[in-house]
């Protein structure tokens, strides 16, 4: 495949439109029209598809456009790296975060105050993205990572915390047991529709019969604070109001499972050295923001 033209046709696709793709490039309009053509020849299938408002690429045109464009990103900042000062990372990093996981914002701010070349692209999402295709870096993950195409950097963990408002606990009692909070109303994460929500509190689990199930812990925070239902929060979530008296703790003798934080990238790809970068200030410093934020006064029991 002719590279060049392929960088031709990013532009075109960029445009949308081969008169303004030939007016950026600064070459005649009928040589960019045949180099997309002979590409279009080459690899057997049709790019874009022509219409008096411009131009638009076809599905394989989409895929080409995708790639072809991360590439000479990649080639872009490869060139960045050799000419600039080779102590100095310098660049663009392509991240992605749940968007429940507030204290990493902080924890970028830190970072970009330490590294001020590194330009963040940062991707909130609870769906389990494809690195390659959207174009990550870098993805932080809650829980074990079975994907034998990435690698996987432990950075810390942390436990979820029950907690329900004052005035629930005042309504419907303190509970003493795992039981006990089968008076309760509940409300619970659940990855999708229907979804199956369990609680494990110590040796034991609890199934919550949830009057409302949800994958948005500030939603499931609300609902505690209202005092409509019980739930577990991360404790970086639940903190603040716990220190206030807006919401309580509940049974801390029976703890929820270690969560742990991993980020992980492509394992084919080298990492580049704003990625190590990236993952050794994460490991460094990401216990102080997330634990850091859970010390988490337990309502007495009894």
């Amino acid at each position: 495949m002719d590279f060049n033209a392929a960088a031709l046709f990013v532009v075109a696709v960029q445009t949308g439109s081969l008169s303004a793709a030939a007016t950026r490039l600064d070459i005649p309009l009928p040589t960019l029209s045949r180099r997309i053509r002979q590409l279009e020849q080459a690899l057997a299938v049709q790019l874009i598809e022509r219409s008096v408002r411009g131009i638009r690429p076809t599905d394989a045109g989409m895929r080409l456009y995708e790639h072809a464009n991360r590439g000479l990103e990649l080639l872009g900042e490869a060139e960045e790296a050799v000419r600039s000062d080779q102590t100095q990372l310098k660049g663009r990093l392509r991240l992605s975060i749940p968007p429940a996981m507030e204290p990493w914002w902080d924890l970028l701010r830190d970072f970009q105050a330490k590294h001020r070349d590194i330009r963040l692209s940062v991707y909130a999402t609870e769906r389990r993205i494809d690195l390659i295709a959207d174009g990550i870096d870098v993805a932080l993950r809650i829980g074990d990572i079975a994907d034998d195409s990435m690698v996987a950097r432990p950075v810390t963990s942390y436990r979820h915390v029950l907690v329900a408002s004052p005035k629930l606990i005042k309504r419907l009692g303190n509970p003493k047991s795992i039981d006990d909070l089968h008076r309760f109303p509940c409300a619970a994460w659940a990855s999708s529709p229907g979804a199956r929500s369990e609680w494990w509190l110590g040796e034991r689990t609890f199934e919550p019969a949830a009057v409302i199930a949800a994958n948005d812990y500030q939603q499931l925070r609300r609902c505690a604070l209202a005092g409509d239902a019980l739930t577990e929060l991360p404790p970086f979530l639940a903190k603040r109001d716990l220190d206030s008296g807006k919401l309580v703790a509940i049974l801390p003798r029976y703890p929820l499972p270690e969560q742990n934080i991993q980020l992980v990238y492509p394992s084919h790809r080298h990492p580049s050295s704003l990625v190590r970068a990236y993952i050794e200030f994460c490991k460094q410093h990401a216990a102080r923001f997330i634990v850091g934020h859970s010390t988490i006064e337990p309502l007495p029991v009894g």
